[in-house]
C-alpha cells in the first residue's frame, strides 16, 4: 500500500501502480485493438532536466515518466492518470510543458473512467 492508498494491480503480465491506471491501460489497450488509436507505449520517460555539476556537486538528471503514450488522429498524447496532483507532479508538469512546446499532458482522473 503506498502513501495515497494505491494498490499494485497486475493486468496482461504487467504491474500497475493503481488500479485507475490498470483501468485506463484496458481501456486504451481496447482502442488500439480497435485501432482508434496506435503505438500505445507505458511508462515513456521525458528528460526535463540534464544532470549537471555545480561547485563539485553532481546534480541528478529530473525526469517525467508518462503512464502512456499514443498517437490519437496523427497526434502524440502523452498521458498520465492522478488521483493525487502532487506538489512534485505540478512542478514537473511546467517543466514538461516548457521542455516540450508540442506536447502536452493528458490527465486521466477516476472521473474520466
Amino acid at each position: 500500500m503506498s502513501k495515497y492508498n494505491n494498490k499494485k494491480v497486475q493486468v496482461d503480465m504487467r504491474v500497475f501502480d493503481s488500479v485507475l491506471e490498470a483501468k485506463r491501460y484496458r481501456q486504451l489497450a481496447l482502442l488500439e485493438r480497435a485501432k482508434a488509436i496506435k503505438n500505445l507505449q507505458l511508462q515513456v520517460p521525458f528528460l526535463l532536466q540534464e544532470k549537471f555539476k555545480k561547485n563539485g556537486k553532481i546534480y541528478k538528471e529530473i525526469k517525467y515518466i508518462a503512464d502512456f503514450v499514443y498517437e490519437e488522429n496523427g497526434k502524440t498524447v502523452v498521458e498520465d492518470t492522478k488521483g493525487v496532483k502532487t506538489d512534485v507532479f505540478k512542478m514537473k508538469q511546467k517543466l514538461f510543458e516548457r521542455k516540450y512546446p508540442d506536447l502536452s499532458i493528458k490527465i486521466v482522473t477516476k472521473e474520466d473512467i
